[in-house]
């Protein structure tokens, strides 16, 4: 089976944050590539790569970069696919430079955007886009959400057990 999702960075500074993205992917069984493209040291291969992800059978591109953070909408400016953009946290700004390039972008050619460094959540967005069309995956999101609010009503039961002060040695210390 081929990759369905494309996974990208701007630099290897910024698979700390993206393996989160990979991690989910894995965790739902969904093939993800993974390289190092960067919209200023290697725009020809961010061309190439952005204009051919469809052909290769990708789906959605998820694209990580801090900074100046070009590559998101670059990218989404060549390929046809959604693109979801990760803005990676910055030694000077903390990520809010990333934010902004990646949520600014011109009408007609979007980036869906996630929170600073939060690429786990851009995984789940693209593996919802994919399961938008696979029942079967679908009903893995489903499960999977159904799993969230069953440790929240896990958390619940042991605060109401335990009291707040109890609850909050155990478990937030």
């Amino acid at each position: 089976m081929s990759p369905e999702i494309g996974i990208i960075m701007g630099s290897d500074s910024d698979l700390p944050t993206m393996k989160d993205a990979i991690a989910i992917c894995e965790q739902f069984c969904i093939i993800s590539e993974v390289a190092i493209i960067s919209a200023h040291r290697t725009p020809e291969r961010m061309v190439e790569y952005a204009q051919t992800a469809h052909e290769r059978g990708i789906k959605v591109i998820i694209a990580g970069a801090g900074g100046a953070a070009h590559l998101p909408g670059m990218v989404a400016s060549l390929t046809p696919l959604p693109v979801i953009g990760v803005p990676v946290a910055t030694r000077n700004l903390q990520g809010i430079d990333s934010l902004y390039s990646i949520v600014q972008m011109p009408a007609g050619i979007p980036v869906a955007t996630v929170a600073i460094g939060n690429a786990k959540n851009a995984g789940l967005l693209a593996i919802q886009i994919i399961a938008s069309h696979r029942p079967e995956l679908l009903k893995k999101v489903q499960e999977y959400r159904q799993s969230l609010k069953d440790m929240v009503m896990d958390k619940q039961g042991k605060l109401e057990e335990l009291g707040y002060q109890e609850y909050l040695q155990q478990h937030l210390q």
